[in-house]
């Protein structure tokens, strides 16, 4: 048996979902992807803690996957264990202080919704991302004036032998569409937010309102990973892309949306080396015509 299979048969032996060869383009909102060597699926912390030790115990690599809103996977796909933190690992609850506890793999729209019905505010300018709590609170993510280190309170994590630790909100150096746990292997299992009191029906308009923006500037109706390119300190991405006169711009499937010049988006039919191949185009043209130098935002698998 090969050490794939080995972790997949320890998996059904404890009950947890395992995929040999599983296919990642549907994981992702790219839709692009080949095959990892298995893809687990756990339903609580205990879970995830057998399978990072049943990985690194067989020196097998292990990535976790939410969402999959802001990846771009090889097409040749990632020889490694693949903990997929996804519907069954989503629960959310209210605690004392205005405090939510949520599980990684929870939907920054569910937790929205659920913070709109508890009157609690803070989140909307979260609503319409389309990535889960833990992959929010790993790169900070944000939007319209918000970003994840305005509501984090700590993070609950794993390290690679399955030991249970915790970070707090002051010690995650968060800045930018980054924490510490980019440059780190362990695992958020549990995510903190502060809110405050609000009006639910004030608070759901409000969502409403960003959702609504986000759909009429951002290209929804394209397979995309969100914004392609981080935000180059003194200018923005989109706006460097579209003074170049590069919307439209395709390699392949892969195309500079036409919408809003801050997107890649999926065609229909792009494949991972399009994507690079037009990242790179886009780079080397800014870069001749502008100076600034755009670092994808996307991570690459």
């Amino acid at each position: 048996m090969t050490d794939y299979e080995q972790i997949a048969a320890k998996c059904e032996e404890k009950g947890i979902a395992c995929i040999l060869e599983a296919r990642l383009a549907p994981y992702t909102t790219f839709r692009i992807g080949g095959p990892c060597g298995c893809l687990a699926e756990p339903g609580d912390v205990d879970s995830i803690a057998f399978l990072l030790k049943e990985a690194y115990s067989r020196m097998v690599p292990v990535r976790v996957i939410g969402k999959g809103s802001n990846l771009l996977i090889s097409d040749e796909g990632i020889r490694a264990c693949m903990i997929y933190l996804g519907p069954r690992f989503a629960k959310i609850e209210r605690m004392a202080d205005n405090i939510l506890r949520c599980e990684a793999g929870a939907s920054l729209a569910s937790v929205c919704r659920f913070a709109a019905r508890e009157g609690l505010s803070g989140m909307e300018f979260a609503y319409g991302i389309p990535g889960s709590i833990g992959g929010a609170a790993y790169m900070n993510a944000g939007a319209y004036g918000g970003e994840m280190a305005d509501i984090l309170l700590k993070c609950e994590d794993l390290d690679r032998t399955g030991q249970t630790g915790e970070v707090l909100r002051q010690n995650m150096a968060l800045s930018y569409r980054h924490s510490i746990y980019m440059e780190s292997d362990r695992v958020i299992t549990n995510v903190y937010l502060r809110l405050r009191p609000g009006d639910p029906e004030t608070i759901q308009q409000q969502m409403e309102m960003f959702l609504q923006k986000r759909k009429e500037k951002q290209p929804l109706e394209y397979p995309s990973a969100g914004s392609t390119f981080k935000r180059p300190e003194g200018a923005y991405a989109s706006a460097l892309i579209e003074s170049c006169g590069l919307k439209g711009l395709s390699v392949g499937g892969a195309q500079v949306s036409t919408k809003h010049s801050g997107f890649i988006i999926n065609t229909g039919n792009a494949t991972c080396t399009d994507v690079l191949a037009l990242i790179e185009q886009v780079q080397k043209r800014v870069k001749e015509q502008t100076g600034f130098w755009l670092e994808p935002e996307v991570e690459i698998f």
